[in-house]
């Protein structure tokens, strides 16, 4: 895969992991960065060998600090903005990746950078880690989802603090809320993601997918649809596991 400007890309054996870097911008999302992930996802999605993604940042200061306003508030025209977004839903490819996704937060998430971690399935935090969703503030909406996945994460009236409030949410707070899953200290950040990533891709992916297909789809149906869901996933992971165990002698 070529070089990028604003992503660092790189494979580790069957775990991927993707680099916001734009650390003398505290790695504000633009629309470079969007093109970018765009392609890269593009391209883990049909990756076979992926089996677990990780989605860092680089830099000591933040994950990343929100969007580049300058740039995503003076688009050409709304026709060519909602163009752009539709041919290039960045958002859409993060949910869409059939991998599992390991979000590794440090410093400063806000705005677009929580939309980016909402995106992904497990979110591991150090320490210094600190929210922020400031759109209704600057009069305007999160753009990235951030209304619809933040409440699926922490509910409705936690999510409207967020929202509403402008308030900066710190670790202990974001992990009693459940807006992440684990903190660490900062030292401990990549080599914990890493490790956790290495243990879900030593497992078999065809299981790994299938869990995970399970519970996101299934958050979108009646308990007695997620079932039905799980049954039938179980029995095609059962005649998968036949049809490629070897015959007997």
């Amino acid at each position: 895969m070529p070089g990028f400007d604003t992503i660092l890309y790189r494979k580790q054996g069957n775990i991927a992991r993707i680099t916001i870097n734009r650390p003398e911008a505290l790695n504000v999302y633009n629309i470079r960065m969007r093109d970018e992930l765009f392609e890269i996802l593009g391209a883990v999605k049909i990756d076979d060998e992926v089996r677990v993604v990780v989605v860092d940042g680089a830099g000591d200061k933040a994950f990343c600090a929100g969007a580049d306003l300058s740039e995503f508030l003076t688009a050409p025209s709304q026709n060519e903005a909602r163009m752009a977004r539709f041919e290039r839903d960045v958002w859409g490819r993060f949910l869409q990746l059939h991998q599992p996704v390991i979000a590794a937060l440090h410093g400063y998430v806000i705005g677009s950078g929580i939309e980016i971690a909402l995106c992904c399935d497990i979110r591991v935090a150090s320490e210094d880690v600190r929210f922020r969703l400031p759109e209704p503030s600057l009069g305007i909406l999160p753009a990235a989802g951030g209304t619809q996945t933040l409440p699926r994460a922490i509910g409705a009236g936690a999510a409207l603090d967020m929202l509403l409030t402008n308030r900066w949410i710190d670790a202990a707070e974001a992990k009693r809320i459940g807006l992440i899953n684990r903190v660490v200290p900062r030292v401990n950040l990549l080599p914990a993601v890493h490790e956790l990533a290495e243990r879900i891709a030593s497992y078999d992916p065809r299981a790994v997918r299938f869990a995970k297909q399970a519970v996101i789809r299934g958050l979108d149906l009646p308990l007695h649809q997620g079932l039905d869901l799980e049954r039938r996933l179980a029995r095609l992971l059962t005649k998968t596991h036949r049809r490629l165990s070897p015959a007997p002698s």
